[in-house]
């Protein structure tokens, strides 16, 4: 009897034990793992700048700023500076128009309210369809491209809304959602933040 107590409390000590450094083996993991995940979004996000903002010396990610806007949601401006002046900023915008649901995008405009460039950070749309908003909106041919487009002179619009901009062929609801985050963020651009230490031009 007194075998087969001592031999229950070795094995609920081994099982105990083995708990105890198997848990502590997955919480390890799990931290280098999460720390892995922060860092590849936090480069991400600087490429994403990078890529959309005009050229600066600050980091904007660091002087990063929420302006609300009149939906009642709030988008993240990342101000881009040269030289202490503010020539521009990064906008992460979104919209939940899109045919697949909600589409992300960052998009840079410069000092004169101009697009710079985009990236789509995320979105559902249709493989071959809506998924060329990619590319469709920064390729020189017709009225599609919105690059260098002076956002001062309204919002975008597709052509068959009555505006300028040439939809992506059998996706017209992907191309209104896209240019609907374009608006967003550019509503968000020209809106002062007090606590950024910045202003961007207001759209009057």
């Amino acid at each position: 009897m007194e075998k087969v107590k001592s031999t229950f409390i070795t094995i609920v000590a081994s099982l105990t034990g083995f708990c105890l450094i198997a848990g502590t083996a997955l919480a390890l993991a799990n931290r280098l793992t999460e720390d892995k995940i922060e860092a590849a979004k936090a480069a991400a996000l600087q490429e994403a700048i990078k890529k959309v903002a005009p050229e600066f010396d600050n980091d904007p990610s660091a002087e990063q700023y929420k302006v609300g806007l009149a939906e009642g949601d709030s988008l993240t401006v990342y101000p881009a500076k040269k030289g202490g002046k503010l020539v521009g900023a990064a906008v992460e915008t979104n919209t939940k128009k899109g045919f697949g649901g909600e589409v992300r995008i960052m998009i840079g405009f410069d000092a004169d309210q101009k697009i710079v460039n985009y990236s789509v950070l995320e979105h559902n749309e249709t493989p071959g369809l809506g998924s060329k908003m990619e590319e469709w909106f920064r390729t020189d041919k017709g009225k599609q491209s919105v690059l260098g487009r002076d956002m001062k002179g309204g919002a975008l619009k597709v052509s068959k809304d009555g505006g300028d901009v040439d939809a992506i062929t059998a996706a017209t609801i992907s191309s209104r959602a896209f240019l609907d985050a374009v608006n967003r963020a550019y509503s968000a651009y020209t809106q002062a933040d007090a606590n950024s230490g910045s202003t961007a031009q207001n759209n009057n």
